[in-house]
């Protein structure tokens, strides 16, 4: 539930952020900075979206990704706007890029250890969606860097496992411009006010419903599907005996938009493996693992239908995962039922 506050009474982020932090004596700062940094990203992000319709940003840019996916104007212009963002703070080691071949090491000066965090992103998921005005977003995840002690980051830094997340997130591009985050201790939404430019706190502790009210599931791609897959999402449309009730159908096709849905009202969305993508399709660093971390914060669960997302451990930079993710009992029983021999 969002939080009534009157005029005098808002809490702004990093008000927020600072508050969090004197909880904690150890803490440096830096993560916060780092988080105002992202703050930031998403704030021109969001201008830059909202004048999509309006101005020559909008369209192809020509290049295709390392995905294969051609690169929309706006993709290009977001991928740029969040490295340049922290890229010179001092307070990154490496950055990767969903739009980005390799990671990209943070030069640093020779008298300093450069930066002790590494960051991971998808900047704006769903793009395909901006011609017709459908919400889109952007997906962050922080590690501290592990694999190095000091100047740049390498790839190494970024194959950890979701579980050593220090923080995630995703700024949702709709109706209001909303950042939702967790820093392993609750899940807290805020939304951008644009009369002031802030990120005032709109949705302080939030906690998705144990059984959802909702499934998400491209289902053209049914006959694609192994048959557990097609029995899970059978029992969401039409029940299963009383061990799970039939739900109410809802697919965007924008993953932060699903997710952020399915939080908030509780639900179920699938995105598993089929014949033509026979190890998922949704990236395991830049979408699953940190969407993972926030919707097990917020008291639900993520699984590739065999393992929790949190717990695999990378072996590629763009490696791809099957998901399943959101009210822990809807993930619960579509473990229970793969998991069938």
């Amino acid at each position: 539930m969002a939080r009534s506050q009157s005029p005098t009474s808002v809490i702004t982020i990093e008000r927020f952020i600072m508050e969090q932090e004197r909880l904690h004596p150890e803490a440096t700062g830096e993560l916060s900075n780092l988080l105002y940094d992202l703050c930031l990203a998403a704030k021109i992000i969001s201008r830059q979206v909202r004048r999509a319709g309006l101005t020559d940003i909008l369209g192809e840019f020509g290049a295709i990704n390392v995905q294969g996916e051609v690169q929309q104007k706006l993709d290009v212009f977001a991928n740029e706007t969040v490295r340049h963002s922290v890229e010179h703070t001092g307070r990154v080691c490496v950055v990767a890029s969903e739009e980005d071949e390799h990671p990209i090491p943070v030069q640093v000066r020779a008298d300093r250890r450069g930066g002790k965090y590494v960051l991971l992103y998808d900047p704006l998921d769903g793009s395909t969606n901006i011609g017709v005005n459908v919400s889109i977003g952007t997906i962050f995840s922080i590690h501290r860097r592990s694999a190095t002690k000091k100047g740049p980051g390498s790839l190494a830094d970024c194959l950890q496992k979701g579980r050593a997340q220090v923080a995630a997130g995703y700024i949702l591009y709709g109706s209001s411009t909303m950042l939702v985050y967790t820093t392993g201790q609750g899940v807290h939404g805020f939304t951008l006010d644009p009369t002031i430019g802030e990120f005032l706190l709109s949705h302080p502790d939030i906690r998705s419903p144990d059984v959802g009210t909702y499934y998400s599931v491209n289902e053209s791609h049914w006959n694609r599907w192994a048959p557990g897959i097609q029995r899970v999402v059978g029992a969401f449309k039409n029940g299963d005996g009383g061990k799970v009730e039939a739900k109410n159908a809802r697919y965007i096709g924008s993953l932060v938009a699903d997710i952020h849905r399915n939080l908030m009202s509780g639900g179920v969305f699938l995105y598993p493996a089929d014949t033509m993508s026979p190890h998922g399709k949704l990236r395991l660093l830049y979408e699953a693992a940190p969407l993972a971390f926030v919707v097990e914060q917020a008291g639900g669960a993520a699984t590739d239908g065999k393992r929790d997302i949190l717990d695999i451990k990378p072996t590629e930079l763009h490696q791809r995962t099957p998901l399943i993710i959101g009210s822990r009992r809807d993930v619960a029983y579509a473990s229970a039922v793969l998991g069938e021999k």
